[in-house]
């Protein structure tokens, strides 16, 4: 059986002139239309594709080699393309929209906007589905992240405490107010870290790696650029965060807890506009 609203692996059992049919299994043949051929393949009979399967506007199962911006079970910051009588219609990157239906909406969206949803089927229609009511399909399992451990971020909205974020598609975590020294918004993908799985579960973020490992290899990267720069480098714990960040990518309490290191070893000297090598 193919899974719908997910990448399948099907193989070509019959060609048409409209297209080819692809072996579904319990779902019987699925059509990919000629115009979404993958350019100059050479295309036979019991060839494999892969390929996303979804349902078209007469609800019948149809395959393409489009690349939708999210799957079945995961999230994505889609842009409202339109919005009619029948719910939200958001562009996910294929041919026909993914509906949001207004029972899914979480605040009022208007044509234009980004929202972070996620997929899910339909139990009564088997619609490709979106929502943006996300609570539910998230911390759903217990977190088992250790400290320092990297993770991949989905961004989904702004709180008076910092930032909100997807953790693996699993969990809900925050990267604190301090914790940001880069423009984010909602929809933004980042590299982050595990810094705390608090007793009440909660989950504090970092957009830079934690404790021993961070401060090594920003003890390192800044050895390295003075160096570079010949032994003087215009930034020292007074410069402006917006700096720091662009030279490092790091905070600027981290990057002051980095040269203050490096000073204790008397590998640096720390003026008001500078560091310079010892």
């Amino acid at each position: 059986m193919a899974l719908l609203g997910r990448y399948n692996s099907l193989q070509i059992v019959k060609h048409v002139e409209f297209g080819l049919y692809l072996d579904g299994g319990a779902d019987g043949e699925i059509l990919l239309p000629r115009r979404y051929f993958p350019k100059d393949a050479e295309l036979e009979l019991d060839d494999w594709l892969n390929v996303f399967i979804y349902l078209d506007s007469e609800d019948q199962l149809i395959a393409t080699t489009e690349k939708p911006k999210i799957q079945v079970g995961g999230f994505a910051s889609l842009k409202v393309k339109d919005i009619n009588g029948a719910g939200i219609f958001l562009d996910w990157g294929l041919s026909k929209d993914l509906l949001m239906p207004y029972s899914e909406e979480v605040q009022p969206l208007k044509i234009g906007d980004y929202c972070v949803v996620h997929a899910y089927l339909d139990k009564r229609t088997r619609r490709i589905t979106a929502t943006a009511r996300l609570d539910r399909y998230l911390d759903r399992t217990p977190a088992d992240y250790s400290p320092g451990q990297p993770v991949e971020l989905l961004v989904a909205g702004e709180t008076p405490m910092g930032f909100k974020a997807i953790i693996n598609s699993r969990h809900w975590g925050l990267i604190h107010k301090n914790e940001v020294f880069k423009f984010l918004r909602s929809g933004m993908h980042e590299q982050g870290f595990i810094k705390e799985v608090r007793h009440d579960g909660k989950i504090a973020l970092s957009l830079q790696p934690v404790g021993a490992a961070l401060a090594d290899d920003l003890q390192a990267q800044i050895l390295k650029r003075l160096e570079e720069a010949g032994g003087v480098l215009q930034v020292c714990d007074k410069s402006a965060p917006d700096v720091i960040a662009k030279l490092f990518n790091v905070s600027k309490g981290n990057f002051k807890k980095a040269i203050g290191g490096l000073f204790r070893q008397g590998l640096i000297v720390i003026h008001d506009d500078r560091i310079e090598r010892a």
